[in-house]
């Protein structure tokens, strides 16, 4: 007979098993794993914060070890924090992510070298061309010199092109002319000579927007100057994905002898009154503009998988060409859209939850395989 003692130590040792066994279940180690499911045809990648480049959470950075084998710096590598000041570069955290890409085989795509956004405050005070030209050159020197044979790529350029294809009106377009683009990847390749060099947009899927970003490859190439990829940035929305223009980008800019990659990949549910990923672009929150503050709908939910489902086979089918796919954050709970276009909205756009539990888009993912 047992007694009331052992009755208590035996509830004591099952709640103490069941606590053990938490955090294999709350961070998802027993489920498939995308890097290895897509091994032999792209590397998965993700964005990274601070949080997670600093390990500050244990089982979060056992989390992205198993999950993913590139990684892009969400931050920490654009102009405001690695160069706040004009004789001042701080590659404190740059140089974090570098160890934790060593640490746990994960390779780093450098971002970005140049952006007309989250540029150093100094900026707005230049009105001198000799001025621009110099930050732009000694950032570029600098920079991608620190992290030579340290980070696998760089989106060198990112988002110099307005919807229609013609050029962005950004500080370096009105300075330097529409050849600072050419002119930041001979810099960078100069700086940096065995690391790819990538072009980075958002909507560059979209045809006009695509026929200009063609233009600024055949024009870098044209001058004799190193381009290796073009990223497509993959901002979309559920139902809405444009998987034709999609598949017609990965096969003209194969055409020009150049990698293709998703680089900020996310599907949007949320609504939205607009499209791309302008950063500058806001919307007023109204009654409908958090619908689903404590969970997704499963009919939200089932088009989302099937959305992802439809990508992961057009990127299975061009796994020649295609050569990374990154999520733009590891969560939902990471995702920049929970902040933009609106502060402080719940959203759903990638393929695990806030507990970084696997949602139905995951299985669709590594359904594709099967």
């Amino acid at each position: 007979m047992i007694s009331h003692r052992n009755i208590a130590k035996l509830g004591t040792i099952v709640l103490v098993l069941a606590n053990l066994t938490l955090p294999n279940v709350t961070f998802g180690q027993q489920i498939p794993s995308l890097r290895d499911t897509f091994k032999k045809d792209f590397g998965i990648g993700t964005a990274l914060n601070n949080a997670q480049i600093d390990e500050r959470d244990p089982q979060m950075t056992a989390f992205i070890a198993r999950q993913f084998n590139m990684a892009t710096p969400e931050n920490v590598m654009k102009s405001e924090v690695v160069h706040p000041k004009w004789d001042t570069y701080d590659f404190t955290m740059g140089d974090k992510l570098i160890d934790f890409g060593e640490k746990h085989n994960i390779k780093i795509n450098g971002h970005t070298l140049i952006w007309h956004s989250q540029l150093p405050s100094f900026i707005r005070g230049i009105k001198s061309q000799d001025s621009i030209r110099t930050f732009f050159t000694d950032h570029i020197k600098t920079v991608a010199g620190h992290y030579k044979d340290k980070v696998y790529s760089w989106d060198v350029v990112n988002e110099a092109l307005n919807e229609d294809g013609t050029m962005r009106k950004s500080v370096f377009l009105q300075y330097l002319g529409e050849d600072f683009v050419t002119e930041a990847f001979r810099l960078a390749q100069q700086a940096s000579p065995k690391t790819e060099l990538y072009y980075n947009d958002y909507n560059n899927e979209q045809p006009k927007k695509r026929a200009g970003c063609i233009e600024l490859v055949k024009k870098i190439k044209a001058a004799g100057v190193r381009i290796d990829g073009v990223g497509i940035q993959g901002h979309w929305h559920v139902g809405k994905v444009p998987l034709k223009d999609i598949e017609e980008s990965i096969l003209q800019y194969a055409a020009l002898g150049v990698k293709v990659m998703f680089t900020e990949l996310d599907i949007e549910v949320l609504p939205r009154n607009f499209q791309g990923a302008d950063v500058g672009q806001r919307m007023v929150a109204n009654e409908q503009s958090n619908p689903y503050p404590t969970a997704l709908p499963d009919s939200v939910q089932q088009q989302l998988a099937a959305d992802y489902e439809a990508l992961f086979k057009l990127f299975l089918k061009h796994k020649d060409k295609v050569t990374r796919v990154t999520f733009w954050g590891v969560n939902d709970a990471n995702s920049w859209l929970n902040n933009w276009p609106i502060r402080g909205r719940t959203s759903y756009p990638l393929l695990f939850d806030r507990k970084n539990q696997p949602k139905p888009a995951f299985y669709s993912v590594i359904g594709t395989k099967k």
